[in-house]
């Protein structure tokens, strides 16, 4: 990110004929990697949730 930073800082001509697009283009799949890694941990999570609150409600059925 902050060699994308710094190749901004270099003026308008450098974005305008594409000098930053690799940089740009390899910023965007480390945040896409992390984004991925993100909502993998977060879908778990909620399946562990959901795993849970089916286990509580199928006691309580069981008990009524």
């Amino acid at each position: 990110m902050t060699a994308l930073e710094d190749c901004h800082a270099r003026g308008f001509m450098w974005k305008a004929i594409g000098m930053c697009s690799s940089l740009k283009e390899d910023v965007n799949k480390c945040l896409r990697a992390e984004r991925l890694a993100r909502t993998a941990e977060n879908r778990e999570r909620a399946k562990e949730k959901k795993a849970k609150i089916q286990a509580v409600w199928a006691e309580i059925d069981a008990n009524s």
